[in-house]
């Protein structure tokens, strides 16, 4: 079925389903970093460990989302979806069931190998039944509920949190997932399987699998020695990896993508720098809220909504935008604010008022807002279809690389800065001093990530291309 056949009401219904399962993934992981506070007191983590019960979430989703991106494409994206949600929803159990932190932790990582599956098929069935004229508006709706999901995540988690305690987060999320699998069996008829036949690249996945874990784990754990040998291990996995695909038949993730693909190639590189530089600020404002201005998990919530907020108004808005006009441009620009406000986070300290953090929140939330949905749709709109589940699934990796790498980055500042001590007043100089380090990591990275995203070429000008080509 192609694109311009595709019924309306199986438009409709693809946007619903994918967008719901976009809407959750998101309200758990913000929900979590509320809750992280009172998950470190009920298992005595020190501030290390406890970030590895968000960044494990983060590490096996990157692993598996576009290993399952060619799987989706080659025996059917509904399919891999439905099997997404399942395992995601039973993960949530176990989470919420944990009696010690490392069943915790294990929970988490089923999580995010469900959400793998979730998430980047859930925008390649999107690309699929949309076309290219209205595919920003419905990837724009889509993030929207992304950031939706990051708007009420603070919110209801803190409330979650302070009246049902922290297993409620994981509680939460079982009745969503099993209504997303009803609507999806009632629903949608199509398994969009455009590369059904080609064979699936197992070594190439298990090598890019270890490569990935052990670029990410080792730069989590720098400045260990141990960390200086995975990272290493991981540069020469990644030579091993571009290596096999240039050879194998039909590889897992076809470097020719990057190579001959500047829009795709540069996209994908913005995406993961606008990731690295960003994602920790809610962990980090997290911590900040609550330790050092004595709020509640509530009233952080309510705080960090700002800037999730924002997103959600402006991302429908740049997603239709970027169907009229290059989304280079309306991601650089998105890119520049971004910029702005991390800049202006560096000089966060304990008295720095409410006010004037709010309104950097929301200035962060319009400038990811305008970046987000036009880079997805330059992604999205650069490849063939048999390509969707895959381009969906390494720009997804890009974002949850990005996340680890941001996670990383603040885990590495607080091993050398702050040592292996949980967040206690007598830290919270220490504390305050890493933020402010981190801060101007993360802005320099998002002053590369405008030239990456101004140097990717002309997006509209390649859709035409690869549709004469089909």
């Amino acid at each position: 079925m192609t694109t311009d056949s595709t019924p309306k009401v199986s438009k409709q219904s693809a946007l619903i389903v994918a967008t719901l399962a976009a809407f959750l993934l998101p309200l758990v992981g913000a929900s979590v970093n509320i809750a992280l506070p009172k998950i470190g007191d009920a298992f005595e983590l020190e501030a290390v460990r406890l970030s590895w019960v968000a960044s494990i979430f983060l590490l096996s989703a990157a692993v598996f989302m576009v290993p399952f991106g060619r799987v989706a494409d080659i025996y059917g994206r509904k399919l891999i979806f439905v099997i997404g949600v399942s395992i995601f929803s039973i993960a949530s159990l176990v989470s919420a069931i944990a009696s010690t932190s490392l069943m915790l932790i294990v929970g988490r990582l089923i999580q995010g190998i469900g959400s793998a599956m979730m998430f980047g098929t859930g925008v390649a069935i999107l690309t699929s039944v949309f076309p290219p004229e209205e595919r920003g508006r419905a990837l724009g709706i889509n993030v929207a509920a992304v950031y939706l999901g990051l708007s009420l995540g603070p919110f209801l988690g803190g409330v979650l949190v302070e009246y049902l305690g922290w297993r409620s987060i994981f509680w939460a999320n079982v009745p969503p997932g099993i209504l997303i699998i009803i609507l999806v069996f009632w629903k949608l008829r199509d398994e969009w399987a455009e590369a059904e036949g080609e064979s699936f690249d197992g070594y190439g996945s298990v090598i890019y699998a270890i490569m990935l874990i052990m670029l990410m784990y080792g730069f989590s754990i720098l400045p260990a020695w141990q960390g200086f040998c995975l990272v290493g291990g991981g540069l020469l996995g990644l030579a091993l990896f571009v290596r096999w695909e240039q050879r194998v038949e039909h590889p897992v993730l076809d470097i020719l993508l990057f190579k001959q693909n500047r829009v795709f190639a540069y996209s994908n590189l913005a995406a993961l720098i606008n990731y690295a530089a960003t994602f920790a600020v809610t962990f980090l404002m997290s911590l900040y809220l609550q330790y050092i201005k004595a709020m509640s998990p509530q009233q952080a919530g309510l705080i960090l909504v700002a800037q999730p907020a924002v997103m959600t108004l402006f991302s429908p808005f740049a997603g239709r935008l970027s169907d009229r006009i290059e989304p280079r441009k309306v991601s650089s620009i998105g890119m520049s604010l971004t910029t702005l406000g991390l800049a202006i986070l560096i000089f966060l300290n304990g008295d720095t008022p409410i006010w004037f953090l709010i309104l950097n929140l929301m200035l962060l939330g319009a400038g990811f807002g305008l970046f987000s949905s036009p880079n997805t749709n330059a992604v999205m709109g650069s490849v063939e279809r048999k390509f969707y589940g895959v381009a969906s699934g390494t720009v997804g990796t890009m974002r949850l690389t990005g996340q680890m790498f941001s996670m990383g980055i603040a885990m590495l500042i607080f091993s050398v800065v702050i040592g292996p001590y949980r967040i206690t007043p007598q830290y919270y100089p220490q504390f305050l001093q890493s933020m402010k380090i981190a801060f101007v990591i993360f802005t320099v990275l998002c002053l590369g990530g405008i030239f990456a995203s101004l140097a990717r070429g002309t997006m509209h000008t390649n859709n035409v291309a690869i549709i004469q080509e089909k």
